[in-house]
């Protein structure tokens, strides 16, 4: 059984064409990903390595990854929004990037310790087990290597923030992106983190402001936040 949710990969399909519209659905992913790349590089400089995006969409921090100078594979089981991701690389002559339609559990019995960096960002909660994508990330990396995790907490705050006001209020997001029940916790993903053999290193909050209409990083982990982990060498 592949650890995907047909109706979320229709989703993300349907809006393939626009992943790299700035002003499009995905503005929030584009806002976001100079943030989440520049906390990556502080943690890692990324030149130089080899990278693993488990869940990349179109490909937006893949090839700002790539960009750094990092050889990045991208991953996803949606195949519309891997062919955008692979048409934009194209067009924008990114080179270093390779993107592959495979499940992340597949490619860990594949390439066991095969990377020196796996990010994992806005995909948990959208998958029936997240638990299963943390695991399969632990093994992909290598021993020493790091592990980036972007997810959304669940609380109501998060049920206020994240799907009241992005979703309904702002529509920063389209209605239904996100389901309340699949929010996890820094907890959660804290304990599936060890049980995977991973440290955890540093916890990340990304906080909106709707009156500058900006992201921020701040230590803020209410509602949406990351991880950086490391395999124990």
């Amino acid at each position: 059984m592949t650890n995907a949710d047909p109706q979320e990969l229709a989703k993300f399909s349907e809006l393939a064409h626009r992943w790299w519209d700035p002003e499009s659905e995905f503005r929030p992913l584009h806002q976001i990903n100079p943030l989440r790349l520049g906390w990556i590089e502080k943690i890692v400089p990324l030149a130089g390595l080899k990278v693993l995006d488990v869940g990349c969409g179109g490909g937006i921090l893949a090839d700002s990854m790539a960009r750094r100078g990092a050889d990045v594979l991208g991953i996803d089981l949606a195949s519309k929004a891997l062919k955008v991701a692979q048409l934009h690389a194209l067009e924008a002559g990114t080179e270093r990037v390779a993107y592959r339609e495979i499940a992340v559990e597949a490619l860990a019995a594949e390439q066991p310790a095969a990377f020196d960096v796996v990010t994992c960002m806005e995909m948990l909660e959208h998958v029936p087990q997240p638990d299963s994508v943390v695991r399969a990330c632990a093994t992909l990396v290598r021993p020493g290597g790091r592990l980036f995790f972007s997810t959304i907490n669940r609380n109501p705050k998060s049920f206020l923030f994240a799907i009241v006001g992005a979703e309904y209020v702002l529509q920063l997001l389209p209605k239904g992106t996100h389901e309340y029940a699949r929010f996890i916790r820094p907890s959660e993903l804290a304990q599936w983190c060890r049980q995977a053999g991973l440290d955890l290193t540093e916890e990340r909050g990304l906080e909106y402001n709707p009156l500058t209409r900006a992201y921020r990083l701040s230590a803020n982990t209410s509602v949406n936040y990351m991880m950086a982990c490391r395999r124990p060498a």
